[in-house]
């Protein structure tokens, strides 16, 4: 590998359609900081794909024949993948629906980011950059939709404690780490992964338990009883 292709976002482009992901690929590689390192048009290939090549981000569309975008990205963001694989992709889902349960899905599923096909050309390059970043990105259409959803909830507090077996085992060991003040590069040492990959992790705590921040995040723990006041820092 040379030294600019290790300095440079990967990109997976996955859709079933070959015109739109050849448009894609035109728009990627037009920057000198991103690469498209493969396309598949289905989602099993997709994670094929996903082992082998390790892109930093995939850009995935939810109708796929097979397996959907959204189980897809469930498949990418088990542990028992992060494990055998080493590595964990951002995904960013582009589809031409706005379907307020298919971002739902997604964003539990594990995506990084949602954006219709219909935005411009250059707001999908920030968001690729975004996401690789560690960042979240979401099309202001379906922020807005969330926000709405979001403010017409009463009682909003933090999760109930049964809410914490939406995550999955190596969800729930960075959130007691966070919950015992480990930052990103400490818990990625102890972890022995990536700093974007904890932070991967962490966005995806903060969307299932629907949680605003790191704070909340150390709140949930507690009212959750992954962690009691005063317990030792777990080996």
């Amino acid at each position: 590998m040379t030294d600019q292709y290790a300095e440079t976002t990967r990109v997976l482009l996955v859709d079933d359609e070959p015109l739109v992901r050849a448009g894609l690929a035109m728009l990627v590689q037009s920057e000198d900081d991103l690469i498209v390192v493969g396309e598949t048009g289905d989602g099993a290939q997709t994670v094929e794909q996903a082992a082998r090549l390790r892109p930093h981000v995939i850009v995935m569309d939810v109708r796929m024949p097979g397996m959907d975008g959204v189980e897809t990205t469930r498949s990418l963001a088990e542990d028992a993948f992060i494990d055998k694989v080493g590595w964990t992709a951002a995904v960013l889902i582009l589809t031409t629906f706005n379907d307020d349960e298919a971002v739902y899905a997604a964003l539990r599923a594990g995506a990084s980011g949602f954006m219709l096909k219909n935005a411009a050309p250059r707001d999908l390059i920030t968001a690729i950059r975004a996401i690789a970043r560690g960042d979240a990105w979401l099309d202001p259409s379906v922020t807005r939709k969330l926000l709405a959803d979001f403010a017409d909830r009463p009682n909003l507090g933090l999760p109930a404690a049964d809410e914490v077996q939406r995550l999955t085992p190596r969800e729930r060991e960075v959130l007691v780490l966070v919950a015992y003040g480990l930052t990103n590069e400490v818990i990625a040492e102890r972890l022995v992964v990536s700093k974007a990959t904890v932070r991967t992790h962490l966005g995806r705590i903060l969307v299932k338990l629907g949680l605003h921040d790191r704070a909340q995040a150390v709140a949930a723990a507690y009212q959750c009883g992954l962690v009691r006041p005063g317990s030792p820092l777990p080996n």
